[in-house]
């Protein structure tokens, strides 16, 4: 466990280890808030950026993805505790106890603890099976990916399709496995989906869709995935992408209330006073009256923005923010703009064979763009799309 100064009693005090944690932390100190700041964390490591997990880290491109060295927060007098996570929170009283039973005081709190990934229960206890989402985890994959020569990656979103393609490029044989009709199918929908199908499958991936995982078997390790059809796959590596859920068991009995993550109105506060939450665990009321919980990086800042300005008391104006998101896939940068949904009108306006630009259409007007090595018209449409523009703004 690394400690940055002794643990300070009272003030701000932030839960979880990642983005929303770091960039909260350094608005605060940006918006002049001069008392107390501690950062709690269950890692070892200093807040980090998790997207290069799947990609850079596992291909052994880099071991550097920490948001800011240790100097940053010692200079901004943030003291941040290492290994030793939340464990329940007594928000009468305001009080965190952390795993080790400290029982820490605060003034605010404010939540940052992401997702955890979700397991398959039935698989075995063997090795060469993984997940990814914390640091670890992705240096554990990458030594086994080293020796391997067949993989299986069970689930094709964002996160399995980036492991695939990474370890393609590493050299492993591929199966991706996904239920689902296509890749990302019941995120960006099928035909979408089929373009992401095709350009894992030129790089040589064995694509599977349609069907699921029935079993895995081996001795001390993993030696085959047998699939719903009866299909059997010889593999030395299994990586588990099955999606994620919010980070909150921790919470259970603290009255906080939680729906698909912790519910906040639309500056982060939740239903306890002085509690508040960001990130990928929190679900935000939405300009329009929805909740709605957002796991895109870009999503962060302007979150913190807003929740920082009304801890601190002080009012921002309302901005319209257009959600953004990317995923690195071999050499195409797959970008979305704005809220696509899978059952959408889907305009596929350009397609080489590899890059591809689509616009998606509901109730008649521009919901999202959806683009594969087009960056430049991907962000052309962001007016339009914050604008709520008819679809043939865009099509004509």
């Amino acid at each position: 466990m690394q400690n940055l100064r002794m643990s300070t009693t009272g003030g701000v005090v932030i839960v979880g280890g990642g983005l929303a944690a770091a960039r909260t932390a350094e608005q605060l100190r940006r918006s002049e808030y001069a008392g107390p700041l501690t950062i709690v964390s269950d890692e070892d490591h200093l807040p980090y950026d998790r997207p290069p997990l799947s990609k850079e880290v596992l291909r052994a491109e880099t071991d550097d993805v920490t948001l800011k060295p240790a100097e940053f927060y010692e200079e901004n007098d943030i003291t941040v505790l290492l290994g030793n996570g939340a464990r329940s929170v007594d928000t009468a009283a305001k009080s965190l106890t952390l795993a080790d039973g400290t029982e820490m005081p605060y003034d605010e709190l404010i939540i940052a603890t992401g997702l955890v990934p979700k397991r398959i229960p039935s698989f075995p206890d063997l090795k060469g099976i993984h997940v990814l989402r914390n640091f670890d985890e992705s240096l554990a994959l990458r030594a086994e990916a080293g020796s391997a020569t067949r993989a299986v990656v069970v689930g094709a979103g964002f996160i399995g399709c980036e492991v695939a393609a990474s370890l393609r490029g590493m050299g492993v044989d591929v199966v991706l496995v996904e239920p689902q009709p296509s890749p990302l199918a019941s995120v960006l929908g099928g035909q979408i989906g089929e373009l992401v199908a095709r350009l894992h499958r030129a790089e040589g991936v064995d694509v599977r869709c349609g069907v699921g995982v029935s079993e895995v078997s081996g001795s001390e390790r993993v030696e085959r995935v047998v699939l719903g059809d009866g299909t059997q796959l010889e593999a030395d590596l299994v990586v588990v992408g099955i999606g994620s859920h919010p980070a909150t068991e921790w919470l259970d009995g603290s009255g906080l209330e939680i729906d698909n993550g912790i519910v906040c109105d639309d500056r982060g506060r939740s239903s306890a006073p002085h509690v508040w939450a960001i990130g990928d665990v929190a679900s935000w009321r939405h300009a329009l009256g929805h909740q709605v919980r957002v796991e895109h990086w870009s999503n962060v800042a302007d979150q913190a923005r807003g929740m920082v300005a009304a801890i601190l008391g002080k009012d921002l104006p309302a901005t319209v923010t257009v959600p953004y998101f990317w995923s690195d896939q071999y050499d195409v940068k797959i970008q979305c703009l704005g809220e696509p949904e899978a059952d959408d009108v889907v305009h596929v306006v350009e397609d080489d064979g590899r890059k591809f630009l689509a616009y998606y259409e509901r109730d008649g007007i521009v919901a999202g763009v959806v683009g594969g090595g087009m960056p430049g018209k991907v962000m052309k449409a962001r007016s339009k799309i914050a604008a709520g523009a008819p679809i043939a703004d865009v099509l004509g």
